[in-house]
């Protein structure tokens, strides 16, 4: 099988969705904005050819693919890098290649139109409305009611999303959010935040995964002190997440997805609702596959790739832990100084912890608003789900980072 993968090497995770094709008998062509040499070696592993090519223009993409096409088939292409997804489905439906065409794909990138085809299908979704202009956005707060999300349309994780509790506050953000030429405006929901994580074959679920926000990614990202932290669940069947479990088979059916990696949010309210949030036909991204991987001591990019060769699983995945990333956000400005309460801390925990990724003593920190990564991610995991959620404020307390 011949698969075209679109941005094969960044973000840097894509490199190891790319091997994994190869490492399922995938004969795999890249197609990136970056040169050969700079991609990450995983990638560079995985490829048979790769062409460099500006991915942000269309021409010039199906041009290259054109005259590939006369030495080479292609069966499948692949993309799990949001901004290219339309892409992706452009080029399909231009070389007859089978997967998601581009209206299948509009309402995986579109918040609004994705909302309305789950309305439709009888799924509860917050109450919502899309807004291109500052009077619509105020149109929609006066009829949707205190508090609200304002975000992207068309945006991925929690980036440039604001609640809103007054409209003193709606007057404060809309100017920070010039930028943004369409945004979804929608009920708040006061909940508990969730994922619902699948790999699926011909429309059927062949794994899937559950994640629990600590705490939700809008507080994560609305206050530098904060250890966020996502938590893969060992028990992913205990009876309150059954809803979320049941709404994301029903938002799968009504999107009619078929192959490849979906990413969910959903939110657990306090008397049982299961409300939906918002999906992407992608994985997750800050590292998150990396915790469903430690969780069950399996391979979550290969089971993909497998997925997307032949239609099934080559491996057998039990759920053995709960496995959590924490990103840590140094205090102070500039560069790493010092790091504390590291050790005394893995001399405790040691066994149960998987991977310390924080930054150097001289390295410059990064923007915290920028990157969910922040400055650095400890992993830890547990098969008892108290014992986890310890760790995990154990890590958020007493592990810091200074910069100066």
């Amino acid at each position: 099988m011949n698969i075209v993968m679109i941005s094969p090497g960044y973000p840097p995770e894509m490199a190891f969705f790319t091997r994994a094709l190869a490492r399922a008998g995938a004969t795999v062509i890249g197609l990136g904005d970056q040169g050969r040499d700079a991609l990450p070696p995983e990638a560079r592993e995985g490829l048979t050819h790769y062409e460099r090519v500006s991915l942000a223009d269309e021409g010039s993409v199906l041009a290259t693919l054109q005259q590939l096409a006369r030495h080479v088939s292609f069966d499948r292409v692949e993309c799990l890098w949001e901004p290219y997804m339309l892409l992706a489905a452009t080029i399909r439906e231009r070389f007859g290649v089978p997967g998601m065409t581009v209206e299948q794909t509009i309402p995986f990138r579109d918040k609004e139109a994705m909302k309305l085809v789950l309305d439709a299908a009888g799924i509860r979704t917050p109450r919502h409305a899309k807004a291109r202009t500052v009077s619509e956005v105020w149109e929609a707060a006066e009829r949707i009611g205190f508090p609200l999300i304002v975000k992207p349309i068309a945006g991925a994780g929690s980036a440039d999303t604001y609640r809103i509790d007054s409209f003193d506050d709606l007057a404060e953000v809309l100017p920070a959010m010039r930028h943004v030429r369409r945004v979804s405006v929608e009920e708040f929901i006061e909940a508990e935040e969730f994922t619902y994580d699948t790999i699926c074959a011909d429309g059927q679920v062949l794994v899937d995964n559950i994640s629990w926000y600590r705490p939700r990614p809008l507080q994560g990202r609305s206050h530098e002190w904060i250890t966020p932290v996502t938590l893969a669940l060992r028990d992913t069947h205990q009876p309150t997440l059954q809803p979320g479990r049941e709404m994301g088979a029903q938002v799968l059916s009504a999107l009619g997805f078929q192959t490849g990696f979906t990413h969910m949010e959903w939110y657990l309210k306090p008397d049982g609702e299961a409300v939906f949030g918002e999906i992407g036909a992608r994985a997750p991204g800050a590292r998150s596959v990396d915790i469903m991987n430690y969780a069950t001591d399996a391979d979550f990019f290969l089971a993909w790739a497998q997925a997307v060769v032949h239609g099934r699983l080559g491996q057998q995945i039990e759920r053995r832990y709960n496995a959590a990333n924490l990103f840590k956000r140094a205090q102070g400005s500039g560069r790493i100084t010092r790091i504390e309460g590291l050790e005394p801390l893995l001399a405790r925990y040691g066994p149960n912890v998987c991977a310390v990724e924080l930054l150097p003593i001289g390295a410059h920190r990064r923007d915290w608003r920028a990157t969910l990564l922040s400055d650095g991610m400890v992993i830890v995991r547990h098969p008892d789900l108290d014992a986890t959620v310890e760790m995990c404020d154990r890590f958020g307390v007493e592990l810091q980072l200074y910069a100066q």
